[in-house]
This record gives C-alpha cells, structure tokens and sequence, in this order.
C-alpha cells in the first residue's frame, strides 16, 4: 500500500531533552515523513525515523529519535 502526503500517521518522540513534555512526545505527522523538527522553548528539537515502530494504544506507531537542538533565528 502505498502513502500520500495527505495521510497522517502516529510518530512517537524519543530522547531528547527531559523537559519535553510527555504529551508532546506523541504527534501525528503526514505519511512519509522521516524527518520532525517540533518548536520548544527558544528552539527546536529534531527527530528522525531510522526505520524502527512500535505499537501505541492498538495502532501502529514510527518511532523518531532525537538528534539535536537548534535555536530560533532572530
């Protein structure tokens, strides 16, 4: 089966800093994204799908791994 952009999937948010809030460590994406950068703070955390999922709440989930903070360019 293939995705459109048009459709969301379930991304789990790994690692990262702690002070993330739980309820942001889950987001829904469009299908076919590997990369996530999610505004927090003064910056933005950036996640990125290295193939692994997981099952959250019955559905199938892509998990995204931390891979660095940037600051918000002023």
């Amino acid at each position: 089966m293939s995705h459109t952009a048009s459709q969301q999937i379930t991304a789990v948010l790994v690692g990262g800093p702690d002070h993330l809030p739980v309820d942001r460590r889950v987001q829904r994406i469009s299908a076919g994204t590997d990369t996530l950068k999610l505004p927090h703070g003064a910056g933005y955390e950036h996640f990125r799908h290295h193939g692994e999922s997981t099952t959250l709440d019955g559905a199938h989930a892509l998990v995204f791994q931390w891979v660095m903070h940037t600051a918000i360019a002023e």
